[in-house]
């Protein structure tokens, strides 16, 4: 097991850095953020770039929005979008179940001949939340398939279709219908179908086994704060990505998931009619709601924005969120820790947003 550098308890300093023609009350907003968060936090908008604290501990380093980090679950919304893809082509069916693509994957304690594939994109398939003891290969990588397998005998969350319940397995059962059905690594294809098409030279799905980042890269750090009082220890290559893969294991930057999700948007990744799908949710039709890896999100001027959010134990946690009429805020803190203090991440994301001129 990788051993963490030791961190001492000490003084969280707060450094904010705003663009020229900075909005201040974004800028106060995320400073507010930081006592919620990790060492530093910045939030990429149309008006530029806002950072406080620090990147890296005891240098005061503000975050930009080259900088590279791992998104976490905003994996899932490129993993869908693959997906989405394939239903494009007309190679796979939301609602056929999911025994048609991978038989007998879903198995044990779940029915894969119930289970659809717009459940486990919707997270209302019932499968666990995450993987239970999964067997790692001898170089300490993790394959597909047996973290799938390692999760068949946990309890369901629910009947399939019944409650949204997240479930980070279920997006690795759709790692593996990208595998079967495109015939190349869920990574590989993922690049091919998404990232390269658009232009995302800060984005990548690491190989199994690298668990470095793309310089310049924002350190992580697992801790929390009291009050002025941070314990932090840094984790920025703590884990073997491979376990999350497809749920999880993609690095990026604020302005590449910017580009991404506007692109979604836009009609670049996939058809209107698909598009539709994934912002169709599950339960109320208004208000806040999750639909096929996108988030729909109400802000406080009316306006409706739709994106994803994304927390890893290599201590980061990030949002992005985009509207219709072009606006956008891709939030970044370096801790995957989020306290349940005002404001948050979200009203961050909310005020750059409100403040911003539409496009």
């Amino acid at each position: 097991m990788k051993r963490f550098a030791a961190v001492v308890a000490g003084v969280a300093l707060a450094v904010s850095v705003a663009p020229a023609h900075a909005n201040t009350e974004v800028q106060q907003t995320l400073d507010g953020y930081l006592a919620q968060a990790g060492p530093g936090a910045a939030v990429h908008t149309g008006s530029g770039t806002y950072s406080t604290g620090t990147g890296k501990l005891y240098e005061q380093r503000r975050i930009t929005a080259a900088d590279h980090f791992r998104i976490g679950s905003q994996t899932k919304t490129f993993t869908a979008a693959v997906v989405l893809q394939l239903v494009d082509e007309q190679r796979v069916e939301l609602d056929a179940p999911v025994n048609r693509y991978l038989p007998g994957v879903v198995s044990g304690n779940y029915n894969g001949d119930v289970i659809t594939v717009r459940q486990l994109l919707q997270h209302t398939s019932g499968l666990v939340r995450d993987v239970r003891d999964a067997r790692a290969n001898p170089d300490g990588t993790y394959a597909l398939a047996e973290l799938v397998r390692s999760a068949m005998d946990e309890p369901a969350q629910n009947v399939p279709g019944a409650a949204q319940n997240y479930s980070n397995v279920g997006f690795l059962v759709l790692g593996m219908l990208i595998e079967r059905l495109t015939g190349k690594q869920a990574g590989d294809a993922i690049t091919e179908r998404v990232i390269t098409p658009l232009g995302l030279t800060e984005t990548r799905f690491p190989a199994p086994g690298n668990r470095a980042l793309k310089a310049p890269f924002l350190n992580g750090y697992l801790g929390g704060r009291v009050g002025p009082i941070f314990f932090w220890t840094e984790a920025t290559t703590a884990v073997e990505l491979s376990s999350w893969s497809t749920a999880g294991a993609m690095e990026s930057t604020l302005d590449d998931l910017r580009r991404f999700y506007r692109a979604l948007a836009a009609g670049q990744v996939v058809s209107p009619a698909a598009l539709a799908e994934m912002r169709r949710t599950f339960g109320p039709a208004e208000g806040y709601g999750y639909g096929l890896a996108l988030v729909r999100m109400p802000l406080s001027c009316g306006v409706v924005a739709w994106g994803h959010n994304g927390a890893l134990t290599t201590g980061h946690y990030s949002f992005t969120l985009t509207t219709d009429d072009g606006r956008f805020a891709a939030v970044v803190t370096n801790t995957n820790w989020q306290g349940s203090g005002k404001p948050s991440a979200v009203d961050v994301a909310d005020k750059a947003i409100c403040t911003s001129q539409p496009r």
